[in-house]
C-alpha cells in the first residue's frame, strides 16, 4: 500500500488539492462578481451579458484549446491556464483598489477566466487518465463530483460573509491566492506526457486545424461516443432551462422567497456531495455505462417530480432537487472516466473539448427557447417534458448496444477525414517540435 502511495496517489493528491484551492477561489469570485454587477448596475442585461462573456470564450476556442493540450506539455498548460485566471483576479483587484473598476473590465476578466478554463479542464482531465490507475478513475471522479457538490452548498453563505467582510479587492486577491496553490505543485510535480499515436503523430506534421479535424474523425468513427455526446447536448438542451427556472416556480408555485430559493439550491448541492460519496466509496457497476444510465433515469425522476409538484409542496420540490442532485455525479463520474480509460491518451484533450463545447453551445438555445414557450404554456410542461426525456433516453441507453460495447469498440486511431492529408509540414512549428 505504501508503495501504491508512492507510485500515484501522492503525486496526483498534491496537485487535485492545490486544484481543489482554485476551485474555492474561483468560486468566491464569480459570487462576489456576480454581485458587483447587481448592486452596481441592477441590469438583467449586464448580467447576461457577464454570463455569455464567461461562456463564449470557452464554447468557440474549445477545439482549439483540446488540439494543443494534445501537442503541448500538459504540466505548462495547467500552469498557464491558472496564471491567466490570477492574472485576471489580480487585474481586477487592482482596479477595484483604485477605485477604477468599471462594468466591461469585468467583462473581460470572465472572458479571461473562461479562455483559462478552456485549456485547463481538458489539460486536467488527461493529466488524471495518466497518472491515477484506470481501476481507480470513477471513485477519483467521484471525488471532483463531491468537491463541486460542497462548493455549491458553501460558496453562496461563504462568497456572502466574505463579501461583508472584505472590499471587491480583497476577495479578487483571495482568488489570487488559491490559484498560486494551485500552480506551485505544478512546479514540483511531473505529469507523464502520452505517446503520440499514429493519427497524432500524423496530425504533428500539420497544422492546429487538422489536429482539430482529427480529433472531430475520432470522435465521428466511434458511435458510442456520438451517442454520449448526442445525448448530453439534448439533456443540457432540457435541463439548465429547467434549473435556470427554478426561481419563478418557488415564486409563483410555491409562494416561497429567497430562503426557499437557498434551501431548494442548497438540496442540489446536499445531494451531489453524497452521490459523489457514494461513488467514490462504490466504484460504480463493472460497466461504467450502467453506473451513467442510472444516473441520467434517476436525474430525470428528480426534475419529473419538480414539475409535478402541486402548488405549496415546497418539500416535494426539495425531493426533486436532491435525487436530481445526489443522481448527478452518478450520470457524470462514470462518463468522464469511461473517457480517460478508453480514448488514446494523447487524443483525450480534442475529444473532451469537442463534449465541452457541444454542450455549452447548446445551453443558450436552451435559454432562448425556454422563455417563450414557458412564457405560453407554464413552467410544468418544461419540467415534465425535460424529465420524461431523461428517463427515456436512459432506459434506451442500457439497450444501445454501442454504449454497452463502447470500451470493446474504441477506436485505437482515426484515419484522416478526405483532404486532410499533409500539406503543410512547416506548420508543424506551432507545436514546437
Amino acid at each position: 500500500m505504501h508503495m501504491r502511495w508512492r507510485s500515484w496517489m501522492a503525486p496526483f493528491f498534491t496537485i487535485w488539492i492545490g486544484q481543489a484551492f482554485s476551485l474555492i477561489g474561483s468560486s468566491l469570485v464569480q459570487f462576489a462578481l456576480v454581485w458587483w454587477l447587481t448592486e452596481r448596475t441592477g441590469s438583467a442585461t449586464i448580467l447576461a451579458t457577464a454570463t455569455l462573456a464567461g461562456m463564449l470564450p470557452g464554447i468557440i476556442l474549445g477545439p482549439l484549446a483540446g488540439a494543443c493540450v494534445d501537442r503541448w506539455n500538459r504540466r505548462m498548460v495547467l500552469i498557464v491556464s491558472d496564471g491567466i485566471v490570477a492574472a485576471a483576479s489580480a487585474g481586477l483587484a487592482a482596479l477595484a483598489w483604485g477605485g477604477h473598476l468599471a462594468v466591461w473590465h469585468v467583462y473581460v476578466a470572465m472572458a479571461l477566466r473562461s479562455l483559462g478554463g478552456a485549456f485547463h479542464w481538458p489539460a486536467m482531465q488527461a493529466s488524471t487518465s495518466l497518472m491515477v490507475p484506470k481501476e481507480q478513475l470513477t471513485r477519483v471522479a467521484g471525488m471532483n463530483q463531491t468537491v463541486h457538490g460542497v462548493l455549491n452548498i458553501v460558496s453562496p453563505p461563504l462568497g456572502a460573509l466574505i463579501i461583508g467582510l472584505l472590499p471587491l479587492h480583497g476577495v479578487m486577491g483571495i482568488d489570487v491566492i488559491t490559484a498560486t496553490l494551485a500552480i506551485l505543485p505544478l512546479f514540483v510535480v511531473a505529469i507523464p506526457q502520452p505517446a503520440r499515436s499514429e493519427a497524432a503523430g500524423a496530425a504533428s506534421a500539420t497544422s492546429l486545424l487538422t489536429d482539430m479535424r482529427a480529433g472531430i474523425a475520432y470522435v465521428w468513427r466511434w458511435p458510442a461516443i456520438m451517442g454520449v455526446i448526442g445525448m448530453a447536448m439534448l439533456i443540457n438542451l432540457l435541463f439548465n432551462p429547467a434549473f435556470s427556472l427554478i426561481p419563478l416556480l418557488i415564486t409563483r408555485h410555491m409562494g416561497g422567497g429567497a430562503i426557499h430559493l437557498g434551501t431548494v439550491n442548497s438540496a442540489f448541492g446536499i445531494g451531489v456531495v453524497a452521490g459523489g460519496l457514494l461513488l467514490g466509496v462504490w466504484g460504480g457497476f463493472r460497466k461504467s455505462v450502467h453506473t451513467s444510465m442510472l444516473g441520467v433515469i434517476g436525474m430525470g425522476v428528480g426534475v419529473l417530480t419538480i414539475g409535478a409538484s402541486p402548488d405549496g409542496s415546497l418539500w416535494v420540490v426539495i425531493t426533486g432537487m436532491l435525487l436530481a442532485g445526489a443522481m448527478n455525479p452518478l450520470a457524470n463520474g462514470p462518463l468522464f472516466a469511461l473517457l480517460q480509460r478508453t480514448v488514446e491518451p494523447d487524443m483525450q484533450g480534442r475529444v473532451f473539448t469537442v463534449l465541452s463545447s457541444g454542450c455549452g453551445a447548446i445551453a443558450p438555445l436552451g435559454l432562448a427557447l425556454a422563455g417563450p414557450i414557458t412564457d405560453a404554456v407554464g413552467l410544468r410542461p418544461w419540467y415534465l417534458a425535460a424529465g420524461l426525456m431523461a428517463v427515456a433516453m436512459g432506459l434506451a441507453g442500457l439497450r444501445f448496444r454501442p454504449f454497452l460495447r463502447m470500451e470493446e469498440d474504441a477506436p485505437s486511431a482515426a484515419p484522416p477525414l478526405p483532404g486532410l492529408q499533409a500539406t503543410a509540414i512547416q506548420d508543424a512549428a506551432i507545436a514546437g517540435e
